[in-house]
């Protein structure tokens, strides 16, 4: 008669390890052991399942029964359980610099040492690996042993990332109505091995449609940051935003304004308020939440987007630099 290790090793060949428990080898030639499946007895191939597994078993030769004991596969844990804090960088429109400031926010921590991934939920407009020098990366895809696909992100500058745009062509566009949308978001928080994080920065689409509440559902967020600029226009929709996310029951870190002044590069102890000053400072304080900082405009700040080395890294002693790792001192700070 077989051996449990040969058993075990038979089996090895239809099942995951962990599905195979409790193997007994009787002196009456019946070999027991308990099987357990997602779903147990529900698993929509129970049945050929067991035939597989009791013709592998016959197939060692002297087994005169086989009795199989079906059992629930425990359900894993979701990707997401393993990181601390999940937060949404939002805007209620876009332009106003979202994702330069989510990068520099994801890199700025990261320098500080702690584990950093950041999920480009800009579905329509996915620029974050193009800012992170990621733009010829390749996410690889991989099988777990109850088939499902699990998909390791690209990883630069200390920081962990997934983005739509590794899954379109460079210039195609997403043409995708709610439900494709909602069903790519909910993947990116399920299906990808972030490992164990202390920050999943999330740059949110702008606006206040479906994929801000799916995203805000998908997962258990920490909190959300609104950037904004100065302007009143970009306040208003910044305000809008900002209710969202409180009507959601998600609690607002604070708000960033973006391109709170510009500073010259042949005079840098000028600035020049642009888009005019103090809108982010009254919007805070109406509202009743901290503002985590005010960025300046600079030109190597757009210059390291474009060349994808984020200015917190090309330039760290530059104004935009200290205001962003300022906004990164800010976040630590609320979750100790």
């Amino acid at each position: 008669m077989p051996t449990p290790t040969e058993v075990r090793q038979a089996l090895d060949r239809l099942f995951d390890s962990q599905q195979i428990q409790d193997v007994v080898v009787k002196d009456t030639g019946i070999v027991s052991f308990t099987l357990l499946l997602v779903d147990g007895m529900k698993h929509p191939d129970r049945d050929r399942l067991i035939n597989e597994a009791k013709s592998a078993i016959r197939d060692l030769g002297n087994v005169k029964d086989v009795w199989i004991k079906i059992g629930d596969l425990p359900s894993p844990k979701p990707a997401t359980s393993s990181i601390k804090h999940i937060l949404a960088v939002s805007s209620g429109k876009g332009g106003v610099g979202k994702t330069t400031v989510a990068v520099n926010l994801a890199v700025a921590l990261a320098d500080r040492g702690v584990r950093v991934g950041m999920l480009d939920a800009d579905i329509y407009g996915p620029n974050v690996p193009q800012m992170l020098g990621m733009s010829m990366a390749k996410l690889q895809v991989f099988k777990t042993a109850t088939g499902q696909d699990i998909i390791e992100p690209a990883f630069n500058y200390g920081v962990k990332m997934v983005s739509m745009a590794f899954l379109i062509e460079k210039d195609q566009p997403v043409i995708w109505r709610g439900p494709m949308l909602n069903g790519v978001i909910t993947q990116f928080f399920q299906q990808v091995d972030w490992g164990e994080l202390d920050y999943l920065i999330v740059d949110m689409p702008p606006g206040t449609g479906d994929a801000q509440i799916t995203l805000v559902q998908a997962a258990p967020m920490a909190g959300a940051i609104i950037v904004t600029t100065p302007q009143t226009v970009a306040l208003l929709d910044a305000r809008k935003g900002l209710k969202m996310f409180q009507n959601l029951g998600l609690q607002v870190l604070g708000i960033v304004e973006n391109m709170s002044y510009f500073i010259p590069p042949d005079l840098p102890n000028r600035s020049y308020d642009i888009f005019g000053s103090g809108g982010g400072q009254k919007t805070a304080q109406e509202l009743g939440v901290p503002l985590l900082g005010c960025i300046p405009l600079e030109i190597d700040l757009r210059e390291g987007g474009d060349r994808g080395v984020p200015i917190v890294l090309s330039k760290p002693n530059s104004a935009s630099a200290l205001a962003l790792k300022q906004v990164a001192d800010r976040v630590v700070s609320h979750f100790r």
